[in-house]
């Protein structure tokens, strides 16, 4: 086990969340020893997508309006392309984003999970990383967007693809366990 036991993660995520991108940071962070809870839009199940194809799915642990951010130590924000949409589209999903800003927590999103956070206005000035297609759109919000495989600013942890995913958790576990 290693420093993340006692830790409790939110991963943020609604229908459409790209299945990998969910799953293997769960299961590597659970491995580490760390509690993590499925927070959505609505109750019961949210679905996953593999590629272009609707797969898996997950039990929803709690509403985005139930939680909390005090009861959690960092935030993950898979990827997709219709999960961040729809979180981005939410208010309370946007504004829990943010707290964890606030409180100065790490957060981590991969591959389209950075469009969230575009919406809870944390990015402007940060070094970062996402999926190619939405650079244009963290440059414009104000992010320094760079082509590489992880990238950490602050408490803040971002990566491209699924293809990455190595990288990623094995970085989140460091930064998670801070």
């Amino acid at each position: 086990m290693s420093n993340l036991k006692g830790k409790k993660i939110a991963v943020l995520a609604a229908d459409g969340y790209e299945q990998s991108e969910l799953e293997s940071p769960v299961e590597a962070l659970r491995k580490e020893g760390a509690t993590v809870e499925i927070i959505s839009l609505k109750s019961g199940e949210i679905k996953g997508m593999d590629g272009h194809e609707w797969s898996n799915s997950v039990p929803v642990d709690k509403t985005v309006s139930e939680a909390q951010v005090s009861d959690y130590d960092a935030l993950l924000l898979p990827g997709g392309v219709l999960n961040p949409d729809a979180v981005r589209g939410d208010k309370n999903a946007v504004a829990f984003v943010k707290d964890f800003f606030t409180e100065e927590k790490p957060v981590a999103a991969i591959c389209h999970g950075p469009q969230t956070l575009i919406d809870a206005e944390v990015i402007e000035g940060r070094r970062m990383t996402s999926f190619p297609a939405i650079s244009k759109d963290l440059k414009n919000a104000g992010a320094q967007w760079v082509d590489e495989e992880v990238v950490t600013d602050g408490n803040l942890t971002t990566s491209r693809k699924p293809e990455d995913l190595p990288a990623f958790n094995k970085r989140i576990i460091e930064e998670f366990g801070k």
